[in-house]
């Protein structure tokens, strides 16, 4: 099995090094000479756990090598994979310009059978685009050498694509031809303890199901902040509210958690592309539509809650921010919250300080750094002085926090949760005043008729 991939990003860098493991050999090809300098000598420019090490294992095993030779890497594999970024353009549409680059290389060297795989998340019909590319660049060569397309969506969760990808649920796999399909399901035979987990459908619907997925996953997260909201509202408790809609077997428990609005590589990019793809083919799309006004809505709740309590006056404040990566055990800060939050914070005068355990340098690389953004280098540093606290991602470091160091270290004992890590109750007993995401005004008064009947049990037994 010998397999190039094309790009290595985050998916491209996956996958190549997750097919190394199970002993294929792999060429991964990028225009980037500085990254292919430092893969070769196994530095990993991405946080993923568990990459790192299967990363120096397979080049000392050889089953993986990096180059920018793009001879060397189509002349490699049978199977080629494209795993370029496909980032939003301004009216929403997914830019598909890296996809078809590649194309155009692969068939400005091809000599021989290829089979040309899209792991890109790209729109429907974008095969067809790939397939005239190479087509084309065959015909000016005057090379009659055959090739098939399919297409292969990844479905790897940041912070475990390397399980993912080594024990998936699924695999899709868009063909049109039976040498494709016999050729994709040898390829993934040793991933699947099920034949059936292998799903074989045409190129259309694979390159579809990728973005319904990930939309119906952005709806669960828009739903679950919209209800929250209302929760406080309502004076209700939405981890309450959560757990009992989670019981449903209809419903399940994922991606039923509130917070401070989803970000990342692909929800925000896929809604966009999907809501692009409605309006190209004339088909409303309100639910899509909804689904990415929640989530800009939700991105503000934090500066709006820690404004309000500020009464409208930041200025000269203070406030330590707790995450900058758009979810814990990564270091993307793509469309994350903490940009949206930092951003309103500094424009009404305020002073930040903020700590991320891995994604600092790709935060300030990100997004630049103004002068009254202070990074720090541990939790405790940004919180020391703070008029209040932001937790903007859910790091176990943060979970596991001395709730009496923190507390000594704030200025104001004050904290804004945005991923409800925290126990309302055990803060208002420990001195904070705390506002965590869906937690109405009852649950406060709550806690604090339920603080005080323990002291008054404290009391009687004592």
């Amino acid at each position: 099995m010998n397999i190039t991939i094309h790009g290595v990003g985050y998916v491209g860098l996956v996958t190549g090094v997750c097919f190394a493991e199970t002993g294929y050999k792999v060429v991964c090809f990028d225009i980037d000479q500085a990254k292919i300098k430092q893969l070769q000598k196994g530095y990993c420019p991405i946080f993923e756990p568990g990459l790192e090490a299967l990363l120096e294992k397979n080049i000392q095993s050889g089953n993986i090598q990096f180059t920018d030779d793009p001879t060397l890497a189509v002349e490699h594999g049978l199977y080629q994979f494209i795993a370029v970024s496909t980032p939003s353009q301004d009216d929403g549409a997914a830019e598909m310009r890296y996809v078809l680059d590649v194309a155009k290389n692969i068939g400005t060297h091809m000599d021989e059978y290829k089979l040309i795989i899209n792991k890109s998340t790209v729109p429907v019909g974008s095969a067809k685009e790939v397939q005239n590319v190479v087509a084309a660049q065959l015909s000016m060569r005057e090379e009659p050498v055959e090739f098939d397309i399919a297409s292969n969506p990844e479905f790897l969760r940041e912070g475990a694509a390397v399980m993912d990808f080594m024990k998936p649920d699924r695999i899709i796999l868009g063909v049109d031809s039976q040498r494709a399909r016999k050729h994709m399901r040898d390829l993934y035979a040793p991933f699947v303890a099920d034949p059936e987990q292998i799903m074989m459908m045409d190129i259309a619907s694979s390159e579809l199901a990728k973005y319904a997925s990930n939309a119906m996953l952005a709806a669960r997260v828009s739903f679950m902040n919209e209800m929250s909201r209302l929760a406080e509202a309502l004076g209700a408790d939405i981890d309450d509210i959560r757990c009992a809609m989670g019981m449903d077997p209809r419903i399940g428990s994922e991606f039923l958690r509130p917070g401070p609005g989803y970000g990342g590589s692909c929800f925000p990019k896929d809604v966009k592309a999907l809501i692009h793809m409605g309006t190209q083919h004339d088909e409303s799309t309100p639910m899509l539509q909804a689904i990415e006004e929640v989530n800009k809505i939700q991105k503000n709740r934090l500066f709006e809650k820690i404004h309000f309590y500020h009464n409208g006056d930041l200025q000269g404040k203070t406030i330590a921010v707790w995450g900058l990566a758009f979810k814990a055990n990564t270091d993307d800060v793509r469309e994350t919250s903490s940009a949206v939050l930092i951003k309103e914070l500094i424009a009404h005068g305020a002073i930040v300080k903020a700590y991320d355990p891995v994604a600092s340098s790709s935060y300030v690389l990100q997004y630049g750094q103004e002068e009254q953004l202070h990074i720090s280098t541990s939790a405790k540093e940004a919180s020391r002085d703070a008029d209040c606290l932001a937790i903007l991602t859910e790091w176990q470091e943060f979970i596991q926090s001395d709730y009496a160091q923190v507390k000594n270290d704030l200025k104001s004992p004050v904290i804004f949760d945005g991923r409800n890590i925290f126990d309302p109750v055990l803060m208002g007993s420990l001195g904070f005043t705390y506002f965590g995401m869906g937690r109405g005004e009852s649950l406060h008064k709550k806690s604090a008729k339920f603080i005080s009947q323990e002291q008054e049990d404290a009391a009687a037994e004592n």
